[in-house]
């Protein structure tokens, strides 16, 4: 009884100049002939590079990230958590002074990050305002903003706003995660907002 061996399926030759059928003879092959292979090695080449560099920018990107501080990553979360936060508002007017120009936004803190730190990522704390007139003109134009956030959140919110609150302490691991979580809020909020 003899076995009998498979043939290898006949392939297409990958240089596009030559483009004809031809039968493998070995694994892997993807070109008819040496000549053809000589043809198709500069593009080879560009696809190696371009993987080589795609690999080495991840590699600097995770170096990058083993040596970002607590600081770094409080930065990170802020920065999701603010992108967030205009992307909630979006549409809405400044918290404060009640503008709907187009001007641009940031997310104003009712109770600012150095006042109450514990209220940093608190979303009823942070709302769309109006950055060069209301956050930065008017140090937040407090008297603006509490009328405006009472009408948005009630009385109650307000006050417990205003009242004390628990100090936090972020964890490296605990900012990632935030950071992960209002990056995809964001993402869903702008999907939504485009269909």
């Amino acid at each position: 009884m003899s076995l009998a061996v498979k043939q290898p399926r006949p392939k297409m030759c990958k240089n596009p100049a030559c483009g004809i059928s031809f039968q493998p003879q070995r694994l892997g092959q993807a070109v008819c002939s040496p000549a053809c292979a000589l043809a198709i090695k500069d593009v080879n080449q560009q696809k190696a590079r371009k993987s080589l560099a795609l690999v080495e920018r991840r590699e600097i990107k995770v170096r990058k990230e083993k040596l970002k501080s607590r600081a770094d990553h409080l930065k990170d979360t802020q920065q999701a958590f603010n992108a967030w936060v205009r992307a909630r508002d979006a549409g809405q007017p400044c918290i404060s002074c009640g503008t709907t120009a187009d001007v641009q936004y940031c997310a104003g803190h009712y109770r600012t990050t150095a006042a109450a730190p514990e209220l940093r990522f608190e979303p009823l704390n942070v709302n769309l305002q109006c950055n060069r007139n209301c956050n930065m003109g008017k140090s937040g134009n407090l008297l603006g903003y509490r009328p405006g956030l009472i009408a948005k959140i009630g009385i109650e919110a307000v006050e417990w706003l205003e009242g004390p609150h628990e100090a936090k302490k972020y964890t490296v691991e605990e900012l990632k995660a935030m950071t992960a979580e209002y990056r995809a809020k964001t993402r869903e909020l702008k999907k939504g907002q485009a269909a």
